[in-house]
């Protein structure tokens, strides 16, 4: 067992790596024994209808945005998408434009779809070979409702494509043992509604409850872990999550806790209530600058290394592209205001 964990700061966010030749990361937390059982409660929420079941299925469609919109909202992704270029928040949640799968993307949505379905297994028979035996009934469900994922495939590369999704199922194993969890909830569709209108919305991979009441959210990354100091965006996701759990249960989460399956880390942060209400204020003012954006109808792109990545450069001006017009209609509805006519 490893010892106590040392505590950090708000600012520096605790680590724990995985050690070698330890099998699962049993260890002691603000939150409690990582690893130990955690109890279910009663909770009142209930899903947003018609609403899917995994966040950024794929990097272009960020399913808390999919269903029509009743009233304006932000998701911790379309939040990062205008703080990355607000020409890509339109491109993806005005324009609504398609964009093809990545391989990465849609093997990180098929980990997910089989973490999620695990904890259906009674406690004893969450094991790696019952999880690998998820991935194929998990891959015919993503296909049944998105057959565009197959575009990710090739023939030489499905084997080892599927082998990669094993290695980081293996990965889980070593940080968490899923037998002595038993998750409050999995995939949790929340949304909670500011004095202002504007609706906070998210899809949560997973929420414990201690027998104490004490809440930990834990989010699965396939990819790597940030550097230090480097972890900003990552724990923006899960401020957001806690302040929006915070107002529908009434308290603030002891933990959050990032479990990045790309090099075996554990990432926890423990807020305080200070914490959210500089959260809130920060997402109150990147929503004022998207609707400035949406009146004032510019949409200006922000260059960056990450646009390599992006699949609407055809259409960027910073690359020589013309941005088609957006409808006001469709500005309307997404933000909630119209553009204004000079």
């Amino acid at each position: 067992m490893i010892g106590a964990l040392p505590t950090r700061p708000i600012t520096s966010p605790l680590r724990v790596a995985r050690p070698a030749g330890v099998a699962v990361a049993c260890t002691l937390s603000a939150y409690g024994r990582v690893g130990s059982p955690t109890y279910a409660r009663p909770v009142t929420e209930t899903a947003v209808p018609g609403v899917p079941s995994a966040e950024d299925a794929v990097a272009a469609c960020d399913p808390t945005d999919a269903a029509p919109v009743r009233v304006p909202g932000l998701s911790p992704s379309r939040a990062n998408d205008y703080l990355q270029c607000p020409l890509l928040f339109r491109f993806r949640v005005i324009d609504r434009l398609p964009e093809p799968p990545s391989a990465a993307a849609v093997r990180g949505t098929l980990v997910h779809s089989v973490l999620e379905r695990l904890f259906d297994a009674p406690a004893g028979m969450r094991t790696l070979e019952a999880a690998r035996a998820l991935l194929d009934p998990c891959w015919e469900q993503m296909l049944a409702e998105r057959p565009e994922c197959a575009e990710v495939l090739d023939d030489t590369g499905t084997p080892a494509w599927f082998a990669a999704a094993g290695a980081l199922l293996q990965t889980y194993f070593t940080l968490e043992d899923p037998n002595r969890l038993e998750p409050t909830d999995r995939e949790l569709v929340v949304s909670v509604e500011l004095d202002d209108g504007l609706q906070l919305r998210g899809i949560v991979d997973r929420v414990d409850v201690a027998p104490d009441g004490a809440i930990r959210v834990v989010d699965y990354k396939t990819g790597r872990s940030p550097k230090p100091g480097f972890e900003s965006g990552a724990l923006f996701q899960m401020r957001f999550y806690a302040l929006v759990l915070s107002r529908l249960r009434g308290r603030v989460p002891a933990m959050l806790q990032l479990v990045y399956l790309g090099d075996g880390t554990l990432l926890r942060h423990s807020p305080d209530a200070a914490e959210l209400v500089a959260t809130e204020q920060r997402v109150r003012a990147i929503w004022a600058g998207i609707r400035s954006a949406a009146e004032s109808g510019t949409w200006q792109p922000r260059p960056s290394a990450l646009c390599s990545w992006c699949a609407h450069q055809a259409l960027c001006p910073a690359f020589g592209g013309v941005a088609p017009e957006a409808s006001p209609d469709a500005v309307e509805r997404a933000i909630g205001v119209r553009p204004i006519v000079a």
